[in-house]
């Protein structure tokens, strides 16, 4: 078994993976880099749970479209990420946080 060094948010992180994974599992950490840096950079909350919750949440809404016959717009939405408009990046971490807190309040009801 292989163990990777990844980087997140300036935190290094070991992982173990199978060999030859090595390098799927760095490109997996990198996009998990590029969504909490693109929250950072439309002003989201800089806690770090709060960071990787909102880029976890943002990688299940695209995972959540692709399943459902969005490909084609999750697939847009991944390739232009870095040259929308922050109103729209915003827009979306809106929708996804207001959802997260729709389904939190609905197990601390039960």
């Amino acid at each position: 078994m292989a163990q990777v060094t990844i980087r997140i948010n300036g935190y290094a992180y070991v992982v173990g993976c199978e060999d030859g994974q090595e390098d799927h599992l760095a490109k997996m950490a990198a996009e998990i880099e590029q969504r909490i840096s693109s929250i950072k950079a439309i002003g989201g909350q800089s806690g770090e749970a709060r960071l990787l919750m909102l880029a976890a949440l943002l990688l299940a809404d695209e995972l959540y479209d692709l399943n459902n016959g969005a490909a084609g717009a999750a697939a847009q939405t991944q390739q232009h990420a870095r040259g929308k408009p922050a109103g729209e990046h915003r827009a979306r971490l809106r929708r996804v946080a207001a959802r997260a807190e729709e389904i939190a309040s609905d197990l601390l009801d039960l």
